[in-house]
């Protein structure tokens, strides 16, 4: 039975030797320059000039949310499409409620300002 899954092992270290190569290949024969701004740290668009704890605004994680939310609608989008012809009408109806939702979904968050940034 093991002998099924060889294939799969195989992959697995052709997909680590690739990885593995082309990380260490670009650490061997890249440019090693580093100066003050390139070490420093640096986090979502502020530079560390206050406390570390400082506060960040809500409007970052608003638009991570959204964009997670529609990027799972386009990955529910390309099997219905593929499936289509097989699942008829019924599928038509219960994607174009999903839809839907997820519109009612953005225009409440436009209204609310969330996706606004001042």
């Amino acid at each position: 039975m093991l002998e099924n899954y060889f294939p799969i092992f195989v992959l697995f270290l052709v997909a680590v030797a690739i990885g593995g190569g082309a990380m260490g290949f670009s650490y061997l024969v890249g440019p090693k320059r580093p100066y003050f701004e390139k070490l420093d740290q640096y986090e979502c668009g502020f530079s560390p000039l206050g406390r570390i704890r400082m506060r960040f605004d809500v409007r970052f994680y608003l638009i991570a949310i959204i964009f997670i939310v529609f990027d799972i609608e386009a990955a529910f989008l390309f099997p219905w499409a593929v499936a289509f012809e097989s699942i008829g009408w019924i599928g038509f109806v219960e994607m174009m409620l999903f839809l839907l939702v997820l519109l009612v979904g953005y225009a409440y968050a436009w209204k609310k300002g969330a996706l606004e940034w001042e």
